[in-house]
């Protein structure tokens, strides 16, 4: 399991690339995932010790200053955020539904690790980037207090850094909607 990971979004492709490469060649670290996401970003996510992904995301950070939209680095990542990242994470469809939007991909999984180290919530989905304009969108599932809690941890988060965009918890989601979901 990886001890933390690092989320760096660019504003370019030419430089999220090039960047991908410095960050590999920065600091001990496994590339999970480097690519162009939606519109025209490139989104670059690193694992590894948490010294080696701060330095890393650090290094990309201060080299590409002006191409870089937002970054994180998340230690000691919630087994259910990285789960979800990879769509290995199985959502449960009763109680409340909370969902969470930013308008970055990097804030998106931050907010998730934290509205799921808030309260006993469960992560229905977690999207980032591809095919919503480079937003994030984190759904968590539970008690309507467990969901109130997290969901609000979360958007304070994002908010605290102007990447919120909305949220809300649904307390008894419409079964149809729940199908279509």
């Amino acid at each position: 399991m990886f001890k933390a990971i690092g989320v760096i979004e660019l504003k370019s492709i030419p430089k999220g690339i090039e960047a991908a490469d410095a960050a590999l060649k920065s600091a001990g670290i496994e590339m999970v995932s480097a690519h162009p996401s939606c519109p025209g970003k490139y989104e670059i996510v690193l694992a590894g010790s948490i010294s080696n992904v701060t330095v890393a995301v650090d290094h990309v950070v201060h080299r590409f200053d002006g191409y870089v939209i937002d970054s994180s680095v998340i230690g000691r990542i919630d087994e259910q955020v990285i789960k979800a990242l990879f769509g290995t994470q199985v959502g449960n469809r009763n109680g409340s539904l909370g969902i969470l939007e930013t308008f970055s991909a990097s804030s998106a999984i931050r907010a998730a690790d934290i509205a799921v180290k808030t309260a006993r919530v469960e992560i229905y989905d977690l999207r980032v980037s591809r095919g919503m304009g480079g937003k994030g969108v984190v759904m968590i599932t539970g008690d309507v207090g467990d969901v109130t809690a997290a969901v609000e941890a979360g958007a304070n988060y994002a908010k605290g850094i102007s990447t919120l965009s909305s949220y809300t918890v649904i307390a008894a989601p419409h079964e149809e909607l729940w199908k279509q979901m």
